[in-house]
């Protein structure tokens, strides 16, 4: 009777089919010695650990993208008694995983396949004040899989093996960013058309009463409220003057003397800035399909980059989507309060929350 239900029981097991298992890692190398910044490269893998087809997003958040000029590597001096890190000079981009997942902007990776990207951060990175030295690179481990209902899954690369590399010479980045926005009575066009420009001109003024409401909102309500729990997290005097200090700075820039470069093409993106150039901002071919207001819209998304310029708060992108900013704020509210998505949706506040 033992033996039959011994020998059934291992029947069952190998007839069962494997179980799925969604895995993968990243590591990253280069040389041991650079001489300069503007020779700054690193490589990363991304290797598909598990037994299931990968399905990732191409999210400008990770190294999938290196187009994008985003600070997707953690960079440290190493052995240095304190944190020394250089200052970031890239950009910060307003993107959509839904747009990225309908259009099928992924990076797909058998078991066992691996792919590598070259990375050139001569841009992204300025080591000026950080100094010469030997860093620790080390690059961002969230990725993200669609499965094949659609479904998005967030994956953490392990392991995530970083590299060590000596740094000397010339230690400026060579930004590729406009030098400055050119502040006027009315809003500057870059390479947009007359038809996009009506757009912009539409969305200024719905961007600067977002601004303004979220602002009047805080101002009349200093203490704990649905609209404000739900994308911040739970109400604290610091969080609330925080928010607070960054919609101040927001509302009291005029976006209709901002500077709006039209020649960005990314289907799935919305605009950008480099957080040092306020006043400038890109916008890509989201934007043009968005609605005016409401969620994801083009005053919201207007708020958003407003929000990343480092005089106004230099916000950034740690979740996108209104469902991942609402669990953002109840998982790390020290990161929703620092987050852009978090506070075009606070301004946007559609639906309505009181």
């Amino acid at each position: 009777m033992h033996s039959l239900t011994l020998t059934t029981l291992l029947l069952s097991l190998v007839a069962s089919p494997t179980l799925a298992r969604l895995s993968l890692s990243v590591a990253v190398s280069g040389p041991s010695d650079v001489n300069g910044v503007n020779n700054l490269n690193v490589t990363t893998k991304i290797q598909n650990t598990g037994n299931e087809t990968l399905r990732l997003l191409n999210d400008p958040q990770s190294v999938l993208t290196p187009r994008w000029a985003t600070n997707v590597f953690s960079i440290s001096k190493a052995s240095s008694l304190s944190l020394v890190i250089p200052d970031f000079r890239g950009v910060r981009v307003k993107w959509s995983p839904s747009l990225a997942a309908t259009g099928n902007d992924l990076t797909i990776l058998a078991p066992g396949q691996s792919i590598e990207y070259l990375h050139d951060l001569s841009a992204r990175y300025d080591f000026k004040t950080a100094g010469e030295g030997t860093y620790d690179f080390l690059a961002a481990d969230t990725f993200t899989h669609v499965d094949a209902t659609g479904k998005r899954i967030s994956l953490k690369a392990s392991p995530n093996l970083p590299t060590s590399l000596k740094l000397s010479g010339a230690l400026a980045s060579r930004s590729s960013a406009p030098t400055s926005a050119k502040f006027g009575k009315r809003a500057q066009f870059a390479n947009c058309t007359a038809s996009q420009q009506t757009l912009i001109n539409a969305a200024v003024p719905a961007a600067q009463k977002y601004a303004g409401d979220a602002l009047s909102y805080l101002t009349n309500h200093t203490s704990s409220t649905p609209r404000f729990t739900t994308w911040f997290g739970p109400y604290t005097s610091p969080s609330y003057e925080l928010v607070t200090a960054h919609f101040t700075n927001i509302s009291g820039g005029q976006f209709d003397t901002f500077t709006f470069d039209c020649s960005c093409t990314e289907v799935d993106t919305y605009a950008f800035v480099y957080p040092d150039i306020y006043g400038y901002i890109h916008l890509c071919d989201a934007f043009w399909t968005a609605p005016l207001t409401g969620t994801d819209s083009q005053g919201g998304t207007l708020v958003h980059e407003c929000s990343h310029f480092t005089k106004n708060g230099a916000t950034q992108d740690y979740a996108y989507g209104q469902s991942a900013c609402q669990t953002l704020a109840q998982t790390d509210p020290g990161e929703a309060i620092m987050n852009a998505d978090s506070h075009e949706y606070f301004a946007e506040n559609n639906p309505v929350l009181s």
